[in-house]
């Protein structure tokens, strides 16, 4: 097997505002994965806050493609990656998670299956995608929210953190009153304090939210706990929650953990922590970063093992290179094509000949 990288700038619409930063575009770094005529395609972009630029990526894709040579096939290369032979320990989780997507990609267009038969999910994921709303004024925010919704997008996550909550409760109070009838999740990206959270937390149940991610700073999974317990809405856990023993941890004490593929390693890497949270009272919240829809497609296909879907990511740019898993429409979905079912916008259909001709 062969490998080659391409290095592509992904802009946004406009700018998305958080509570930690500001971002209006972010680098994405392509793996290609070629077998016998055959490529599968992965996507790793990068992150401040994971301290991933384009240059680390490279880099360590390269080591990847390296290893990548030595096997004969990419099932092959599949069992030792998921046995932690093929990556090491020190390969971020987004390095990992987008070789993994590009090995499946692969194996699943050679044998003429999508990535989530592959996996032994016999159902083709459809799921209802949270679109985000970030901090902005409220007249824009229900602007947003009216739009959306007319759209088709049921459920909404409002972006909050500002130095003043009292903001952040308008800004949710008028995308409530705009869209009444949607599901609403909030998102602090762990900006209020604990006692702000415990003043803030009635007044957004109040407002019918259903859920909140991460109110309170990462790095206290005890007090994010204690914080759920007391909670009269669900607690969902995002930046405590990056890995596999992160989520042990917190299984059964909050009512979610946000897994991204980015942060704890890939489809597999999810898979597991699913099944760690089964029966724990603790739900699947499947979300993303910023990407394309090569970036987001192996989330899809574990679409339907989770209780929340934010996998909007792709839906945030002006341009979507690629294409393949909808979500315009407020729901995502797989293509029913081999592999992650995903094709460039500028040669659609080219992986469908290139399996027919096999």
């Amino acid at each position: 097997m062969k490998a080659t990288t391409r290095t592509v700038r992904l802009e946004l619409t406009e700018p998305l505002r958080i509570s930690r930063s500001v971002m209006a575009a972010r680098d994405a770094v392509w793996l290609s994965v070629e077998h016998d005529g055959v490529t599968g395609h992965g996507e790793a972009v990068t992150s401040v806050y994971h301290g991933l630029d384009a240059a680390t990526l490279r880099r360590c894709f390269a080591d990847a493609s390296r290893e990548l040579r030595r096997f004969p096939d990419p099932d092959a290369a599949l069992e030792a990656l998921r046995a932690g032979e093929l990556t090491g320990g020190a390969t971020p989780p987004a390095v990992r998670a987008a070789v993994e997507a590009a090995l499946l990609d692969l194996a699943g267009v050679r044998a003429g299956r999508p990535v989530h038969r592959l996996l032994g999910l016999p159902q083709a994921p459809v799921a209802a995608t949270a679109r985000t709303i970030g901090i902005t004024s409220p007249l824009d925010a229900a602007a947003q929210a009216r739009a959306l919704t007319a759209c088709g997008f049921e459920i909404l996550k409002v972006k909050a953190g500002l130095p003043d909550p009292e903001e952040d409760v308008e800004r949710l109070r008028v995308v409530r009153d705009a869209a009444p009838g949607a599901r609403l999740l909030l998102d602090p990206n762990g900006a209020w304090t604990p006692r702000q959270a415990e003043a803030l937390l009635p007044r957004c149940a109040e407002l019918g939210v259903e859920a909140v991610e991460q109110p309170v700073a990462p790095g206290d999974p005890d007090g994010l706990a204690a914080l759920a317990a007391r909670s009269p809405l669900p607690v969902i856990a995002d930046e405590d929650a990056v890995g596999l023993e992160d989520v042990r941890r917190l299984a059964g004490r909050v009512h979610g953990v946000n897994v991204k593929l980015a942060k704890c390693g890939g489809v597999h890497a999810a898979l597991r922590i699913a099944e760690t949270v089964a029966g724990s009272g603790t739900a699947l919240m499947l979300g993303c970063l910023t990407a394309s829809s090569l970036g987001l497609a192996p989330a899809v296909h574990l679409a339907g093992t989770a209780r929340w879907a934010d996998l909007d990511g792709h839906l945030l740019l002006a341009h979507d290179p690629w294409t393949g898993i909808g979500g315009e429409d407020g729901y995502v979905r797989t293509s029913g094509l081999p592999g992650l079912g995903v094709e460039p916008r500028a040669v659609r259909g080219e992986r469908r000949a290139a399996v027919g001709e096999r």
